[in-house]
């Protein structure tokens, strides 16, 4: 069957019927007055999403869709009948948009929900509905309305809870085969899956999810480039990403870490919110001698990005239960974390970011020019530690003759306050004269005169 996720069809609902214009001719009954009956509805038109389909490929065929009309009134009282409301089926996750206004009308991701896309018109009343006291006999009727018409813009979403991403040729539809009962087509070529597969994985304890095999992906996807526009819109709706790498892959700038960044790219680019999906990256192709070598390389760089990787080999079957574990503890649980690792602590040399950056011949010459100063500095100190005590030695004795200077003043002051007072000041002073060193320098002792002229003037004044 060919799979078919985007048409455009037109669809109308059918028109109410009108009402009938009629009166009651009967024998023996004069004037039996109006008897027009009303018209019935037109049908809507109705999606309905069934699980059973998988491709809107009848509708790429017929195009156009519309609803009976309904029947108009009679007479003796009949109304019309209405008609049956077209029920159009689709695939679970088809997603339902207004051509015209690019509005989205439904999104119908559940089995048996349905939606009114155009509503069936209303019939039209007969002239019985119109004969009043003062109109007896009205001779006109209403007619139906016309049903709702649209052009609409049918997109089909695949439902599927995990998604399959990964580089042409990656092994995508041989993983899906094994996990599951799907037998999509296998070759050795790229671009060899044109259209989604869906798979149902039977997990333990009689768990199941779906996996969707999506056609592969390159670099300029998000901008049309080969087939990855048409189909991610089908890994909006999962749950959880497996990013196959393929280990084996071969030609000019391939290489696993570098498609690993450009699919994420092109992720971003098309819609954040699938870019933030969580993802379990999966190393495969381990059956080659050559990719080997790559997974450890690969293995430490995810590690310093805190990404853990699972090795696997979709032709052998090698580390398929853990790989089906991580996927199945993010959908039942929600936890995530087996499919991130703690990454490698920072070396202590890396924190140093100067010293690493400088080159190796201008750290020999800042080192010599260090121990050029080093010597110089200390020269400098022992000078200053002689010379010293010699300048204390010189402020003790400042001290001793500023005392000497500035007791004059003192007896000076008292003498002027207590003139009457001198055995008291000539007692101090002989106290003070055997504490000094040298006796033979007296300076009290010479300048008593002095001590005689200070109460003559306190006389005078």
């Amino acid at each position: 069957m060919k799979f078919v996720d985007e048409v455009r069809i037109h669809v109308k609902a059918g028109d109410g019927g009108n009402g009938a214009v009629a009166f009651r001719r009967e024998k023996y009954v004069d004037r039996g007055g109006p008897s027009g009956g009303d018209g019935g509805n037109g049908g809507s038109v109705i999606f309905e999403a069934d699980p059973q389909l998988t491709t809107l490929l009848d509708y790429r065929y017929q195009q156009h869709h519309r609803a009976k009309n309904g029947e108009g009134g009679m007479g003796s009282d009949c109304n019309g009948r209405s008609s049956d409301d077209l029920i159009l089926k689709v695939p679970v996750g088809t997603l339902i948009r207004d051509a015209d206004t690019d509005e989205v009308l439904a999104d119908l991701n559940t089995a048996g929900e349905r939606v009114v896309v155009c509503k069936g018109g209303r019939g039209g009343l007969g002239n019985m509905n119109f004969a009043t006291s003062t109109r007896q006999t009205p001779r006109f009727a209403q007619d139906g309305t016309p049903g709702e018409e649209r052009t609409l813009r049918l997109e089909l979403k695949l439902l599927a809870d995990v998604g399959l991403l990964g580089y042409p040729n990656a092994g995508k539809s041989t993983l899906i085969s094994i996990v599951s009962r799907a037998r999509p087509k296998i070759a050795d070529y790229p671009f060899t899956t044109l259209v989604p597969n869906l798979g149902l994985v039977q997990y333990k304890d009689g768990l199941s999810f779906v996996m969707a095999d999506i056609p592969g992906l390159i670099e300029g996807a998000s901008e049309g480039v080969g087939l990855g526009l048409q189909f991610l819109r089908h890994v909006e709706r999962c749950k959880v990403l497996i990013h196959l790498l393929d280990m084996g892959a071969e030609g000019e700038g391939r290489d696993p870490l570098h498609d690993f960044d450009v699919l994420n790219g092109e992720l971003r680019k098309y819609s954040e919110e699938l870019a933030r999906k969580p993802q379990v990256v999966a190393a495969n192709k381990l059956d080659l001698p050559h990719a080997q070598e790559r997974l450890a390389p690969l293995t430490e760089e995810m590690r310093k990005r805190g990404i853990a990787v699972f090795p696997v080999s979709c032709a052998t079957g090698q580390g398929m239960q853990p790989l089906l574990d991580a996927v199945a503890e993010v959908l039942f649980t929600g936890k995530t974390d087996k499919l991130h690792v703690e990454p490698p602590p920072k070396p202590k040399a890396e924190k140093k970011a100067p010293p690493s950056e400088r080159r190796p011949a201008e750290a020999p010459v800042k080192k010599a020019a260090e121990k050029k100063k080093a010597p110089a500095k200390k020269v400098a100190v022992k000078p200053a530690a002689k010379k010293a005590p010699v300048k204390k030695a010189a402020a003790k004795k400042a001290p001793v003759r500023k005392a000497a200077a500035k007791k004059v003043p003192a007896k000076k002051a008292a003498a002027k306050k207590a003139p009457v007072r001198k055995a008291a000041a000539k007692k101090v002073a002989a106290r003070k004269a055997p504490a000094k060193k040298a006796p033979v320098k007296k300076a009290p002792a010479r300048r008593a005169p002095a001590k005689k002229a200070a109460p003559k003037r306190a006389r005078r004044s």
